[in-house]
């Protein structure tokens, strides 16, 4: 049971999740790649420095993966990123003022992105490397849309 699921408040429903983007392994492959090289080329000094790195790299990119949650009830918005050092997110739809997103040219093509959550008070939330941000934006303004319907 992750933390999303943990904190809900009674009544509440997940309408929306997501998590971080696949991307975040694309260092760790980089590394392992080169690693291969440079023991293929016989080149153990090269090889052992970028498995080394591949692993520590690798290691972090599960670690986040792992304990990332995006999610979208419909309360609140419910963000989690981290293990050991926590950042996390939760605010009723009725306090969001905006949820912006950012991307990149390689962010489009993949679909991933930054999110900024923007609260009353001119709190500003930044989560980077979300997957299908629009996504996530797109059912946040719905649920924000119903809520204030009600």
């Amino acid at each position: 049971m992750g933390y999303i699921d943990q904190n809900l408040m009674s009544g509440e429903n997940v309408i929306h999740r997501t998590k971080i983007h696949w991307v975040i392994f694309l260092w760790p492959a980089i590394f392992l790649l080169i690693a291969m090289i440079g023991f293929a080329s016989k080149s153990g000094t090269v090889g052992g420095i970028f498995i080394v790195l591949a692993i520590l790299t690798g290691l972090r990119s599960v670690i986040t993966y792992s304990t990332s949650e995006f999610g979208v009830t419909n309360k609140r918005i419910l963000i989690k990123v981290g293990f050991i050092r926590r950042n996390s997110l939760e605010i009723l739809l009725t306090k969001v003022e905006g949820i912006q997103v950012n991307q990149g040219i390689l962010g489009r093509i993949l679909d991933y992105g930054t999110i900024v959550v923007t609260g009353t008070g001119g709190s500003k939330q930044p989560f980077h490397k979300i997957s299908a941000p629009l996504e996530f934006r797109k059912k946040s303004q719905e649920q924000i849309e119903k809520t204030s319907a009600s």
